[in-house]
């Protein structure tokens, strides 16, 4: 998979890669700075979710909103990012975090981005070197330049979520889907005529991507000539699907940011909860 690099490799070549640490825990949300600097892959920096890869949550616009364009440019900025630059990213172990600095890097048009397989649990297995030491990086001043076919806002789902060429997915687990559970909202069940693909359907056990051959099967009910319209709760494990996608050539795959805590920001908007 070309968004893939494998430990081994990434030890082989360290020193020619800027990688960028995700770690995070929705559930405690300091934890993710905490890991990074105990231990963390030698010349890695850090991105947080709630500071770097979101802005701050409004009334409408779901619980993790994109970064603001000039924070995020200039965060990128101070780690020395060039059109040249070879990024790798990785998260703990199953890449969520990291996926979604991935489509955030493919939103700003960077051309060479890789995601560990296997994340900082695999590395440490194979008892590669860490260290807590943060090195400085060199600034750039690099312009970047949005590719806005990558988002949809509302009004587009509202508009456009039951066109005969456009499925809408949604890539939270089934339970949370069918409204059986909701640990996050104050809602349950998802915007209506969203098809369930939980995002964790795309790993393996232990955290690894599967194969190409098994991901065609994960979205076999998906049509490649057809618009696919990615949302989840609030615009992050979405990216999970976005990577598998994008490696079994769908080309037409959007984000919906927002996701269904920004649908349910909207009183009037009903929500369903059977399976579609």
């Amino acid at each position: 998979m070309s968004f893939l690099i494998e430990p081994e490799a990434l030890l082989d070549s360290i020193d020619q890669y800027t990688i960028i640490d995700t770690r995070f825990e929705l559930m405690d949300q300091t934890k993710g700075q905490a890991l990074y600097e105990a231990a963390h892959i030698p010349g890695a920096v850090y991105f947080d979710l709630n500071k770097d890869l979101s802005s701050m949550p409004g009334t409408h616009g779901g619980n993790h909103p994109l970064p603001d364009e000039q924070v995020f440019i200039d965060k990128l900025r101070t780690i020395g990012i060039t059109p040249d630059t070879e990024v790798v990213i990785y998260d703990q172990g199953n890449a969520m975090f990291a996926a979604r600095l991935y489509w955030l890097f493919d939103y700003y048009q960077h051309p060479s981005v890789k995601v560990l397989n296997g994340g900082f649990n695999r590395w440490e297995e194979l008892q590669y070197p860490v260290t807590s030491v943060v090195k400085r990086k060199q600034t750039s001043s690099t312009p970047f330049i949005k590719n806005n076919d990558l988002i949809v806002d509302i009004d587009y789902v509202i508009e456009h979520k039951d066109d005969f060429n456009i499925t809408l997915t949604d890539a939270r687990s089934l339970e949370r889907y069918l409204g059986q559970t909701e640990p996050l909202y104050h809602k349950k069940g998802h915007i209506p005529g969203a098809k369930c693909f939980d995002w964790q359907q795309v790993l393996n056990s232990d955290g690894t991507f599967k194969s190409n051959a098994e991901l065609e099967e994960v979205f076999k009910e998906l049509n490649k000539d057809e618009e696919i319209i990615l949302s989840c709760g609030s615009g992050v494990s979405a990216c999970m699907n976005y990577l598998a996608l994008k490696s079994l050539g769908y080309s037409n795959v959007k984000l919906y940011p927002g996701s269904f805590s920004d649908w349910i920001s909207h009183p009037e908007l009903p929500v369903e909860t059977k399976q579609e």
